[in-house]
């Protein structure tokens, strides 16, 4: 038996393929948009890949059955309560699939979402028990799935199943089993999430702080209490993954503009996200602009921060820059990306059009601002965690996501200066703040990192 994880870097997303070299067949799990690390796979190892199974309808990033389909006529499979809108074949309880050498078994595990499954696979070759489990959004390693995201008037239910599949279904099998799940740390369908890749029940069981209750009051109560930030992008890409995404050749055309055509493409409603580091995008860059960098979580902050539906402009340092951010898009479903200014900001500068700066604090200006008490804010847009860990005395609280959904209630001619862990948040924020009208705001460079690194105290 062939096995494989593969993983998504940024989105914490993990996809499998399992076949037989022997009977030259594949099959893949929650594949990705970008699906050529399959096709190569399938051309080294000589085996066709025939099927594409979805563990269930993912809301994190849109999936790749549509572009296997259309390359190698994968047969596509999703369990019978999703009601896709595309061509495929149902599964349910208790089907099964024979690869060559694998054995691929489903189970019925709702809870992350009502369509869920999990997948027990069986190397035949070295016996007739199951190896490992492919989990899907049900277990993590170190955490659990999300249940709000199907929607509040199903939670309750949404919880009830979670429970029933982790405690009851999950608990009838032996600790022997491996766990594959499809996300991993970086993911925003759970929020205790490891960077191990992989686990065992057995250890889940033991160490997962998620499997501990005694009972299913207390279970509930725990799951509810908090949940990650829902980013925008997830009900897009929910709707994309029930329609069947389109083909990524059918997107809008790569191109590169000269600063006139970008000009005017920005006059027509684009949005303009740049790509460039903290220190670029504060020394210049176009007026209304948002600055997204490219880090390894850029599609998360994407998602937080532009509307799914926005026709898109890039502001690159380079052309790989430009290819890169084009992927991490397509993955969240964001296809409405129309080019990116040829030159870059050098050659919007030269063109004579007008530029902003968003200036970047040290700590030693903040701390000597502070000490002569100068009149501005200070806001701190990190989340509740990092937050209670040790803050900045007399800054005001108020987490990223809030934010960009409710703005902030301070004059828009009074100074501002936002501050995150490293600089990277806080710029997203100072450029949102900035295109919405405030015209005093600074980002403090290095956030609480650097203010600790300095010497300078959190309370």
């Amino acid at each position: 038996m062939y096995f494989k994880q593969l993983t998504t870097e940024g989105l914490g997303c993990y996809s499998y393929v399992i076949g037989c070299p022997a009977a030259g067949e594949m099959v893949i799990v929650d594949p990705r948009r970008d699906v050529q690390e399959y096709l190569d796979i399938s051309r080294e190892e000589g085996m066709k890949i025939t099927r594409v199974i979805n563990t269930h309808v993912h809301a994190d990033h849109v999936g790749g059955e549509q572009e296997l389909k259309s390359i190698v006529g994968a047969e596509l499979f999703i369990h019978e309560n999703a009601d896709v809108g595309y061509e495929h074949t149902s599964i349910k309880e208790g089907d099964s699939f024979i690869v060559g050498a694998a054995k691929l078994d489903f189970l019925y595990t709702p809870g992350h979402t009502p369509n869920a499954i999990s997948i027990l696979v069986t190397d035949t070759m070295r016996g007739n028990e199951p190896w490992m489990i492919l989990t899907g959004d049900l277990l993590f390693v170190g955490d659990i799935g999300r249940p709000d995201l199907p929607g509040d008037e199903i939670l309750d239910e949404q919880v009830a199943n979670l429970y029933d599949s982790l405690y009851i279904k999950l608990g009838k099998l032996p600790d022997y089993l491996e766990v594959y799940p499809a996300h991993g740390q970086g993911s925003l369908c759970g929020k205790g999430m490891s960077a191990k890749p992989s686990s065992t029940l057995g250890y889940e069981r033991r160490y997962n702080p998620m499997l501990q209750f005694k009972t299913f009051e207390d279970f509930k109560t725990k799951v509810l209490e908090s949940f990650p930030s829902r980013p925008k992008s997830f009900t897009h890409i929910i709707n994309t993954n029930f329609d069947g995404a389109p083909l990524l050749e059918r997107c809008p055309l790569d191109r590169a503009m000269n600063p006139e055509k970008f000009k005017q493409m920005i006059e027509q409603g684009c949005t303009v996200i740049d790509v460039r580091d903290a220190a670029g995008f504060g020394g210049f860059h176009i007026p209304g602009s948002i600055n997204i960098g490219l880090e390894k979580q850029l599609a998360n902050w994407v998602g937080m921060a532009v509307e799914p539906d926005s026709d898109l402009l890039l502001v690159v340092n380079s052309k790989e820059d430009y290819d890169r951010m084009c992927k991490e898009l397509h993955r969240i479903g964001y296809d409405r990306i129309f080019g990116y200014l040829h030159g870059g900001i050098a050659a919007w500068l030269m063109a004579g059009y007008p530029v902003e700066n968003l200036a970047q604090k040290s700590t030693q200006q903040l701390h000597d601002a502070m000490a002569e008490n100068k009149n501005f804010t200070l806001l701190d847009v990190r989340t509740p965690a990092e937050w209670s860990n040790g803050h900045i005395k007399g800054a005001i609280h108020k987490p990223f996501a809030r934010v960009l959904e409710e703005g902030i209630d301070v004059d828009k001619d009074s100074p501002v200066i936002v501050m995150c862990g490293s600089g990277y948040r806080s710029n997203i924020v100072g450029s949102y703040l900035q295109g919405n009208g405030f015209t005093q705001v600074c980002s403090l460079a290095g956030g609480a990192i650097a203010w600790s690194r300095s010497g300078y105290e959190l309370e």
